[in-house]
């Protein structure tokens, strides 16, 4: 690919970022705490730096938890509220069981830490706290760093039944991700770019095996996958494998956010179907060719389909409130 082609590519690209924005939420500001909470980003990312250090899965774990949220009632922290005998949340759907106990911690600590403070008790959002969180996760492990708009609301609703076939599955193809996305007002290019955050992380063998043991019956094995990636996923996850087993989701460098996630599906070495139909699929390799090539892209492109997903579902005072505790209703 020549360096004008690439360039021209990666333009249009962010043009169509930019110029899809069915969901813009007009009530969003990245100043929205500047008189009640002054600090709030400061004191969010002191909270977020502190758990990284007590363990690497905050970052995986926050990114995906945020991601989940958006994708089933908007961004408005419903994943995080605990079921009681009366309600079973989202928490609890079947999709939402290998969330890591650590993303939900990474909030509920970063709530504490900006309640603490004079001013800030009671007046600001879980999901502004997660918002804040996912972006310092991503920047504090070499992604980008983007201006979070605020002033979202927690919602009021969380029930398992919600989650019904709101989230990409493994097996996905394109198509199907396409439909999802654009459901919640975000572009193919957007799908790819967000994607991208499988650059770290894990994932349980169970998501993956039908690649690597009975595909079909003449061919147990994938024939998009990488013949030696293949067999190494097969030698870490036996068949009956223990279901807790995990692998990471970038061979390369799981634990920095960079490009190498594209690098690996140009070498059949996605780990879901639903990562490596983005360079099978001719409609998107263009995309993963691109952003392979060029880090500075991806993050930038990264960045603004963060801004995007955190438009998606905001509440407002008629649906929505700044919840005492993150994980119940007040």
């Amino acid at each position: 690919m020549s360096h004008r082609y690439h360039y021209s590519l990666v333009s249009a690209l962010l043009i169509g970022l930019c110029l899809f924005t069915p969901y813009t939420a007009t009530s969003l500001s990245t100043n929205y705490y500047a008189k009640t909470c002054p600090n709030v980003e400061k004191i969010v990312r002191q909270a977020v730096q502190k758990k990284i250090q007590q363990t690497f899965v905050t970052i995986p774990g926050t990114l995906r938890l945020f991601f989940h949220d958006c994708f089933v009632n908007g961004c408005d922290a419903s994943v995080i509220i605990q079921s009681t005998s009366n309600n079973k949340a989202e928490k609890d759907h079947p999709d939402n069981l290998s969330l890591a106990g650590d993303g939900f911690d990474t909030v509920i600590k970063a709530k504490a830490a900006v309640d603490a403070v004079p001013g800030c008790t009671n007046n600001v959002s879980c999901a502004d706290i997660l918002a804040l969180a996912t972006r310092d996760v991503v920047n504090l492990s070499g992604g980008p760093f983007w201006q979070v708009e605020l002033g979202r609301l927690d919602g009021l609703i969380s029930t398992a039944t919600s989650v019904n076939g709101r989230l990409p599955q493994p097996s996905d193809d394109l198509n199907r991700l396409n439909s999802l996305f654009a459901s919640n007002g975000l572009s193919q290019a957007e799908m790819v770019a967000l994607s991208g955050a499988h650059t770290v992380g894990f994932s349980h063998c169970n998501k993956f095996s039908n690649r690597i043991y009975g595909f079909t019956p003449s061919n147990p094995i994938d024939p998009t996958l990488n013949p030696q990636f293949a067999a190494q996923l097969q030698s870490m996850c036996p068949k009956n494998v223990d279901p807790r087993i995990a692998v990471n989701m970038d061979v390369q460098s799981p634990r920095v956010f960079d490009n190498a996630y594209y690098k690996n599906l140009i070498n059949g070495k996605g780990l879901f179907t639903s990562d490596q139909v983005l360079y099978t699929d001719k409609r998107t390799r263009g995309i993963v060719t691109s952003w392979a090539q060029s880090s500075q892209s991806f993050k930038q492109a990264f960045a603004q389909s963060m801004i995007r997903l955190g438009r998606v579902g905001v509440k407002n005072s008629k649906n929505g409130n700044i919840r005492i505790r993150c994980d119940a209703f007040n």
